[in-house]
């Protein structure tokens, strides 16, 4: 045994730990991404069992976008206020009581209300886990790092739309939205035992606690170094927002928001939220082989995202984001064109199937991972938290418009026209991305905000 213990190298030993501490603040993107696709099975028996009218089922989907811009828009000023972990800590409670909430609700005033809660608690994870993971990261292998929490996004939705067809003959709906609490309480156990972001103890005067946890998580020397550099770019007071529009800081803050921005409006939820239903349209004639498909795609959105976390660090950021915005270009007209020639021939249908994989795929190696990682790299940390919750504010705003504009587009101008407006404002995206994204593959945070501000 003494053996294999002194076979592990003290760098080798903070590697395996700081891994760990990644996939259990990651939990945050299983939540988020289970309880963003669940709604999509459980309303099937939802709006019989309520009697739902269409309005109320949009008010009962839109719940939770509506309190996931709301979380992510105060999420900033309480994480640099009472810290990462314990703000992770508070959302794995919140994600816990509100998973009861839907699945005990018995009435469909309380399954809202659960659902906001809901939203709420995704809106602060979706910004507080990647900057978590973000700042207590080495700069050589951050991106896999952060990316992680984007893969258990794509690991969650798989599992609600798989959770969704195994309780669907049963109709068990409240089981399908209670099972998230089982990872809520996984997340806020294991947070509980995991250490306090570094440069957060430096932001308020912890210095000593700072040294403790670089020193676990790195090795010594490295440690000491880290923590000179994050000092050096310390400045400690409360941040007012006006703040994030000064010269230094302005560059970094258009990257963020135009990214979030870009991230939602290229059409990326209305493929998760609509694809059976897009299916149905290009020629799958039973609702079966639709759900098939469509599981098939959340398959493709796991795999090229774990490609993708081995990727960011070796390739770069700007390398997949650029390739992977021009594939959404591709799948995107070739959707369009499946939709304008109409005709719902066999080969039509396995052409959408494809087009719709290959935009899937394309996002999960570019703006689907890229966007929440370079949020967390690209800000000074003296305006870091508030800058954050404003692009993810953003992100979750955009989300909000292209749910509540997708439908509208369709009756308006048809199916083919739609996804060719998506294609022409994800090639706006590719255009802003070579223009103004900055690669920080391999850099330490405080080594990207110097060259912001000069």
């Amino acid at each position: 045994m003494a053996s294999v213990v002194s076979s592990v190298s003290p760098r080798q030993a903070s590697e395996r730990f700081i891994y760990l501490v990644a996939v259990i603040a990651a939990l945050c993107g299983l939540l988020f991404g289970y309880d963003t696709g669940v709604i999509s099975g459980a309303l099937l028996f939802v709006k019989r069992d309520f009697s739902l009218s269409p309005w109320l089922q949009s008010v009962v989907t839109g719940a939770v976008l509506g309190g996931a811009t709301l979380g992510a828009g105060f999420s900033g000023r309480l994480a640099d206020r009472f810290g990462r972990r314990r703000m992770v800590i508070a959302v794995a409670i919140l994600f816990f009581v509100a998973s009861l909430l839907t699945g005990l609700a018995p009435n469909v005033a309380w399954l809202a209300v659960g659902r906001i809660f809901v939203g709420l608690a995704i809106g602060v994870c979706s910004y507080t886990a990647p900057l978590y993971i973000s700042e207590i990261s080495p700069a050589r292998n951050r991106g896999a790092l952060v990316s992680m929490n984007q893969l258990l996004i794509t690991v969650g939705i798989l599992v609600s739309y798989l959770t969704d067809y195994a309780l669907a003959e049963g109709e068990h709906w409240r089981w399908m939205f209670a099972l998230a609490a089982v990872p809520a309480v996984v997340l806020g156990i294991g947070m509980v035992f995991l250490p306090e972001s570094p440069r957060w103890l430096v932001s308020v005067g912890k210095r000593g606690l700072a040294r403790q946890v670089l020193a676990k998580v790195r090795s010594h020397k490295d440690a000491d170094e880290e923590l000179e550099l994050i000092e050096s770019h310390n400045e400690g007071q409360e941040v007012r927002w006006t703040e994030l529009f000064r010269p230094e800081y302005r560059p970094a803050l258009i990257v963020g928001i135009g990214l979030a921005i870009f991230q939602q409006i290229t059409g990326i939820n209305t493929i998760i939220y609509y694809a059976p239903t897009i299916f149905q349209l290009a020629g799958f004639s039973s609702a079966a082989q639709s759900i098939l498909a469509t599981a098939g795609v959340g398959l493709v959105n796991v795999l090229l995202t774990i490609l993708s976390v081995r990727l960011l660090d070796r390739t770069g950021r700007r390398p997949l984001l650029l390739i992977g915005i021009a594939g959404m270009i591709a799948s995107l007209t070739l959707l369009g064109l499946v939709f304008l020639l109409g005709s719902h021939s066999p080969a039509l249908g396995w052409l959408a199937v494809g087009s719709v994989m290959l935009y899937v795929a394309s996002f999960a190696i570019s703006l689907g991972p890229i966007f929440w990682l370079l949020i967390s790299e690209i800000y000074a940390l003296r305006i870091r938290g508030v800058a954050m919750g404003v692009a993810t504010m953003a992100n979750w705003g955009f989300n909000l418009f292209v749910a509540l504009t997708f439908l509208l587009l369709i009756e308006s101008f048809g199916a083919a026209y739609t996804f060719w407006i998506y294609a022409v404002v994800s090639v706006g995206s590719w255009i802003f991305s070579y223009r103004l994204v900055p690669e920080t593959k391999g850099r330490t945070l405080e080594e990207i905000n110097a060259e912001w501000s000069h």
